[in-house]
């Protein structure tokens, strides 16, 4: 959870973003090419995505669903009629010099999307932002600048088509946002849904999730928008905050200069922290949209959309709100937990077997997430399953082991060996006519702390606890030895 921030209070920030999300597929939209990431250059394509003459596009199913679904989830009407559109545009690495898109008839629209923030004194903050359309279209190419010139910095530039024919939708907000930190939050929850859906891996690293902001800055308390400017190359979170609070300090000094703000395409620019002009758009551009007369429109039944609607997990905002309100965990545990699906299903397994919900979030999200980030590994490739770590957390619950002796064993359980072979021998000693005459062993070979004990140096009663423990390898009852340990000093 972000705390939320704001702009100078005579003007307020106007913010939309405009995300593309590459889909999980096997194969391209219109193609059975791969879809694979890390191909080596132009061999992940064929005559559709190449656009040569004399080929028909088919729509892959698998698209349309995961487009649906992801509609679904963000609370949009699916549309039981569209179709796609041919927009019209020259770049170098678009083959058929126009994309495939979804443009008057888009798949999804009227949506929104629940954001958590918290304010300057630490109160949950919930907003809700509108999703105006979610449409479904192809990826152009990928150009690669070489060479050395003076001028321009490259030379000459190679085309890789491997990206042509990807599948995408992109969704695009209402313009809702008003703070650097609301939309990263807002790019964040969007990454987690489709995640959660198992419709893409969000790898902004990668290019499978890329967000473009559209801003612009007014006065408070008027209703037309300013210039609206928009941002490109943002490869992160971080960035898309920064980035955005940026600019909202560049056109407040642009204004308060006097000066006019144009409608431009600016870019990230990482290194130097600023954003950057990249080209003027001073008027929107004319695509010449028209139907793609090679593809038929979709007719969703509304069979097909119940049996969609009926196969969506739970998601992270929902999730979020259930470990809060019915297991009173802290909105932090629970944001932790939601943050990725196998750790929530991890946590629940645990839940289901018996672990109590504060020590199983404890555990998934001290220990075993300092391990997985240590050892750069997801929580499904450890071998403690969650019945294990619910087996362990009675253990210590019931007085059988000690939350020590447990962390000193996790590595041993998360390489996959049963609590039954790692604490072999080591149950606790809870028996006080055992552990009394230890204590009296203890306290009768360190008489001179003794004596500094009850000359006033009470801190020294962790050190006769800290001998009873090392004397019985860690298997004395932490809270019986505090007890006799006690009692027989002030005796």
């Amino acid at each position: 959870m972000t705390t939320a921030t704001t702009v100078k209070t005579e003007y307020e920030a106007i913010i939309g973003l405009e995300t593309h999300c590459q889909l999980s597929t096997n194969t391209k939209i219109f193609s059975n090419s791969s879809t694979a990431f890390g191909a080596d250059p132009n061999t992940n394509i064929d005559p559709i995505c190449m656009g040569l003459p004399g080929v028909l596009p088919v729509l892959n199913e698998k698209v349309l669903e995961y487009a649906v679904k992801a509609g679904l989830a963000l609370n949009c009407q699916i549309a039981k009629y569209s179709k796609f559109d041919r927009k019209q545009y020259f770049y170098p690495d678009l083959p058929k010099n126009y994309q495939i898109s979804q443009y008057d008839l888009p798949i999804a629209e009227h949506g929104w999307l629940e954001i958590e923030l918290v304010d300057a004194e630490g109160n949950p903050i919930r907003k809700r932002i509108g999703i105006t359309r979610l449409h479904m279209e192809e990826d152009a190419g990928k150009l690669v600048h070489a060479g050395s010139d003076r001028l321009s910095g490259s030379s000459y530039s190679l085309v890789d088509y491997n990206r042509a024919g990807i599948p995408l939708v992109e969704i695009v907000s209402e313009p809702d946002l008003r703070s650097g930190v609301e939309a990263a939050e807002y790019a964040e929850e969007l990454r987690r849904i489709v995640r959660y859906l198992g419709v893409s891996d969000g790898n902004m690293e990668q290019g499978s999730l890329r967000c473009d902001v559209n801003i612009s800055v007014r006065p408070v308390g008027r209703k037309e928008f300013g210039t609206k400017v928009e941002i490109k190359n943002m490869n992160s979170f971080s960035a898309i905050q920064r980035a955005i609070d940026y600019e909202i300090e560049r056109q407040i000094a642009a204004i308060e200069a006097g000066d006019r703000i144009i409608q431009e395409t600016r870019l990230w620019q990482e290194g130097a922290q600023c954003t950057s002009s990249m080209r003027v758009k001073e008027g929107s551009s004319d695509y010449r949209y028209f139907p793609e007369p090679d593809l038929a429109p979709i007719e969703v039944s509304n069979a097909q959309l119940e049996q969609w609607r009926s196969e969506l997990p739970e998601l992270p905002a929902q999730k979020r709100h259930h470990y809060e309100s019915e297991l009173g965990l802290s909105p932090y545990d629970a944001r932790v937990l939601t943050e990725d699906r196998s750790i929530a299903e991890y946590f629940e397994t645990a839940i289901a077997s018996g672990a109590n919900p504060k020590a199983a979030a404890n555990w998934i999200t001290q220990d075993i997430a300092a391990h997985l980030n240590k050892q750069k590994l997801t929580i499904s490739q450890i071998g403690l399953t969650p019945t294990n770590l619910a087996d362990i957390i009675t253990r210590i619950e019931t007085g059988k082991i000690s939350n020590a002796q447990a962390k000193q064993k996790l590595p041993d359980l998360l390489s996959g060996i049963s609590p039954e072979k790692a604490f072999a021998g080591l149950e606790l000693i809870t028996d006080p006519s055992v552990l009394e005459p230890i204590v009296d062993e203890v306290i009768a070979a360190n008489s001179k702390e003794l004596e500094k004990y009850r000359n006033g140096n009470t801190n020294l009663k962790g050190f006769f606890v800290g001998q009873v423990l090392k004397k019985t390898d860690k298997r004395a009852d932490p809270k019986l030895t505090n007890e006799l340990v006690e009692k027989k000093l002030n005796a």
